[in-house]
């Protein structure tokens, strides 16, 4: 752990067919089934010139954002950091990434009117 005794979560995510990873001081189940509940962002507090311009997209992203639930199913990786590091954007092409379906619960098919199909 940092010096500081503050812990440091980095959490990683698919979203919309892009990888997302993010560092938050605050993470948990929260109280809406089937999300994570991220609180406390942490962005650099670089001042003057933009070294990553993915960094910049993603804080622009999360602008206001005081806290966002992300869909369990979505969730690659959640890491405890001993320090922060550059939180990003990047494309999920190709590698060993795929998504779930999006839909954790699939309503049954009432196309036949509950009726048995025997005749």
């Amino acid at each position: 752990m940092s010096s500081k005794d503050i812990q440091i979560y980095k959490v990683i995510f698919l979203n919309q067919s892009k990888v997302y990873e993010v560092y938050a001081s605050s993470i948990s189940q929260g109280g809406l089934f089937g999300f994570i509940e991220i609180e406390e962002l942490i962005f650099n507090a670089r001042s003057g010139l933009v070294v990553d311009p993915s960094e910049e997209k993603i804080r622009t992203e999360f602008k206001g954002v005081n806290r966002t639930y992300i869909p369990m199913h979505s969730i690659i990786r959640i890491d405890e950091v001993d320090k922060q590091g550059v939180s990003k954007i990047t494309k999920a092409d190709g590698g060993n990434i795929s998504q779930f379906p999006s839909s954790l619960y699939v309503p049954p098919d009432h196309g036949d009117k509950g009726g048995s199909s025997t005749n």
